[in-house]
């Protein structure tokens, strides 16, 4: 499972049970916290999910930024509370890769910003599962 964090709505993503397709699932809003969590634990335990991945956001430079101090917050929150295991991987871009693959699937205005953050999150656990397979 992928997490995209927003500030507003976080997007979740599933990959298949052979861990090589990542596909958009949904998105969360962010508040209330405890709805969030809520959702998110339905999620991992009908779904049986084995590792919870999060966007880790940086800037072009490789560095950390204000973001990054709140996904970590956020991370550090989430591995008090869960059991299933957290790691984070980079996200640059992957906003803008969604946004872009959504445009020219001609998604309107309105259906771009519901669908954008399940699209990032997917992105970003395509990016993880690539890489695993070729390590």
């Amino acid at each position: 499972m992928a997490i995209d964090h927003g500030t507003k709505r976080m997007g979740i993503a599933l990959s298949d049970e052979l861990g090589m397709i990542a596909h958009p699932l949904e998105f969360i809003p962010a508040e209330p916290f405890s709805g969030f969590m809520d959702r998110l634990n339905q999620i991992i335990q009908e779904k049986q999910v084995g590792l919870i991945l999060v966007g880790m956001p940086r800037n072009m430079d490789g560095s950390y930024g204000p973001a990054a101090q709140k996904v970590q917050q956020f991370v550090a929150v989430l591995k008090e509370t869960l059991v299933t295991p957290i790691k984070t991987w980079d996200e640059r871009l992957t906003s803008a890769q969604a946004n872009r693959l959504l445009i020219q699937a001609d998604v309107r205005r309105q259906q771009r910003k519901e669908k954008v953050d399940k699209a990032a999150a997917a992105i970003l656990l395509q990016s993880y599962l690539d890489n695993s397979v070729q390590s």
